[in-house]
Formats: C-alpha cells, sequence, structure tokens
C-alpha cells in the first residue's frame, strides 16, 4: 500500500476527492486542515464505481461544507498497490 499526499485550494477539494474515488484503487482518503484530520474516508477496493458514489454522496456533501470553510488543506490518499506479486 502506498500513500500519497496533494495539497490543494478548497474550493477543488470536492472535486479532487470525486475524481480520487473514480480511480477505484483507493482504500482511505483523508482531509487534513492546519495537521489534524477533518475527514477520514475509508473506501471498498474492488468495488464498482457507481455503488460507492453512491454510498459517498452523504461524506461528498459534508467535503464539500469542510471545503467551504478553507483556504487550502491536504488530501492523504492511500492507495493498494495494483502489481502482481
Amino acid at each position: 500500500m502506498s500513500t500519497e499526499k496533494f495539497s490543494i485550494s478548497g474550493e477543488k477539494v470536492v472535486g479532487k476527492v470525486k475524481d480520487l474515488i473514480r480511480q477505484g484503487n483507493i482504500r482511505r482518503v483523508r482531509l487534513i486542515h492546519e495537521g489534524k484530520a477533518i475527514i477520514d474516508i475509508p473506501l471498498s477496493v474492488g468495488a464498482p464505481v457507481a455503488a460507492v458514489g453512491i454510498l459517498a454522496a452523504p461524506l461528498l456533501a459534508a467535503v464539500g461544507a469542510f471545503a467551504a470553510l478553507v483556504t487550502e488543506c491536504t488530501i492523504e490518499v492511500e492507495k493498494v498497490d495494483e502489481s502482481p506479486p
């Protein structure tokens, strides 16, 4: 499993989170502001993208509310390595 971090402006957070969910190899998305994890979104690996999108809709609404309050935050992403063993 690998971890990536993105520093992003508040207005682009929702779009970036949606893009990450669509990738499908994401295990967890964490929004960090001023060094504290504000929102932690666990995702099911291998779940159909449509199902994840439906289940994530309330979380995306929370992400949108958070994004409206901050000017910049960090998105931390845990990805599942897809390389064969």
